[in-house]
Order: structure tokens, then C-alpha cells, then sequence
């Protein structure tokens, strides 16, 4: 898995939080999951600021099971009390076999019907202290019964993941076409039914996080050097993504994430 900082803005103000891998009967279903657990004093608020993974999840919580689409700009959550999550980013095959299109998740979040998914869940967050773990089984359980074996279909829309956000990723959508033996159209349509975006704007996406990251973790680092490195025309470039998609330039988020 990647950095589990990765597309959260400020990890300082993170509370408990922990991604882990699936169990592996449903690893060709999910990425990985992520489990954010809190207990604020009454009256404090923490708020969490994210360049959510251009992914659908979805997310177990004490009221209820959500699905969420991804995203076109950062997203901001405000936690208090005392609360849990257990989410599951989705890998392509997934989506396909629980929404009949990603599109209409995108910027938006839903009821998910799921009642025994949430009992299961629920019933593993209150055990002892390995409660993450049960609750990552009774989900990738419940999530390997629910879709099945992938067909060829399935197959080729998880390549999309590692061809797109994974390691050494395509830096355009032709490049990812050629890697994926397909026509640029037809990697649209994939792209479409079962993220909800472009193929360019996945891309985007992982190269704002990317970008973000490195200026948290690498303060020096010169951003014409970070442009070229992430595949931007030139500094502006960036720039501009940065600022359209997080609200602040590059020099501002990074003396922000420093402070």
C-alpha cells in the first residue's frame, strides 16, 4: 500500500487512523481499507482536510453504510465526540458490481443498503483490541460473497488502478491506453463506469497528491523540480491544478503544512 498520509492534507491533525490491507478473498475488490477512530473533549471539533484518492468507497459507520464517488476538489470533514469509521476504497471491479455507473457518485454521497454488512462491522468495532482486524475480515468477507469471481471485464477495469494511480503510472491517457492495449475511447468508457472521471482527471488527482505530499515531507523542495518530476508543462502548470483543486498555491499549502 501506499503512504497511509497520502491525500490527507494536515496528518497532524489526523486522529487514530490506520489503513490495511484486505483479507485475500477480497483483495481483486478493494485497495485497501481505512479505519479513523476519535474521542474529542465536549465542545472540540476536529477538522479534516483531504485530496481524497480518485476511487469510490465505501463506509461503515456507527449510523449507517455509505457509498461516496470521488472527488473534483479537496473535502473537508468535521469529527467530534467520539466516533469510527471503516471504509473500503474500492478497485474498479468492485464498483462495477455494486453501482450501475460511478458518474452519478461523483462529489456526492449515499445510502448504501447493506444491513448485515453493517451488523457485521459494527459487531467487530466493539471487541478488543484487535477490532480493526475483525471488522477488516467481516468486511472483506461480506465483500468477496456480495461480488463473486471476476470475470474478464473485471480484470481489465482493475488495471486501471495500477496503470493510473500505482506505482510508475501513465503521466497521460494515451500512455495508459498503450499500457492497457486499448483505445484511448475505450479507457474513457472504463474510466467512466467505474470511477466516475477521466481519465486525464485521475491522473490530475494522483499528481496533486503526489505534489502535496512532497511539499509536507520535503519542504525544500524547489517547485520547478517537483513540476518536471510529477510530468507538468512547467511550475505554473502545477500551480494552477494546485490551487483549482486545494484552494491555495503551492507555497501557501506548504508553509501552512509546516507551521
Amino acid at each position: 500500500m501506499v503512504d497511509p498520509t497520502r491525500g490527507v492534507l494536515y496528518p497532524s491533525h489526523l486522529p487514530t487512523f490506520h489503513r490495511l490491507a484486505p483479507d485475500a478473498e477480497a483483495a481483486d475488490a478493494v485497495a485497501w481499507f481505512w479505519i479513523p477512530e476519535w474521542r474529542l473533549p465536549e465542545g472540540a471539533v476536529s477538522r479534516q482536510e483531504l485530496v481524497s484518492y480518485p476511487a469510490v468507497n465505501l463506509v461503515v459507520a456507527p449510523e449507517g453504510v455509505t457509498i461516496s464517488g470521488a472527488t473534483t476538489r479537496a473535502s473537508t470533514r468535521e469529527l467530534r465526540g467520539a466516533g469510527w469509521a471503516v471504509g473500503a476504497l474500492l478497485r474498479p471491479a468492485a464498483v462495477a458490481a455494486l453501482v450501475d455507473d460511478a458518474a452519478v457518485l461523483v462529489d456526492a454521497e449515499h445510502p448504501f443498503d447493506a444491513p448485515d454488512l453493517h451488523a457485521a462491522v459494527t459487531a467487530a468495532m466493539g471487541r478488543d483490541e484487535r477490532h480493526r482486524e475483525t471488522a477488516v475480515s467481516a468486511f472483506s468477507a461480506w465483500l468477496s460473497q456480495r461480488i463473486g469471481p471476476l470475470g474478464a471485464a473485471g480484470w481489465q477495469a482493475n488495471a486501471l488502478v495500477d496503470v493510473l494511480w500505482g506505482e510508475r503510472a501513465a503521466l497521460t491517457p494515451e500512455e495508459a491506453a498503450t499500457r492497457l492495449a486499448v483505445s484511448v475511447r475505450t479507457l474513457q468508457r472504463l474510466t467512466h463506469r467505474t470511477v466516475g472521471l477521466a481519465p486525464g482527471a485521475i491522473i490530475r488527482r494522483r499528481r496533486l497528491q503526489e505534489a502535496a505530499q512532497r511539499l509536507r515531507d520535503e519542504p525544500e523542495t524547489d517547485l520547478a523540480a517537483l513540476a518536471a518530476a510529477l510530468g507538468y508543462a512547467d511550475h505554473a502548470h502545477l500551480s494552477r491544478d494546485f490551487s483549482a483543486v486545494l484552494g491555495l498555491p503551492p507555497r501557501d499549502y506548504r508553509a501552512r503544512a509546516s507551521g
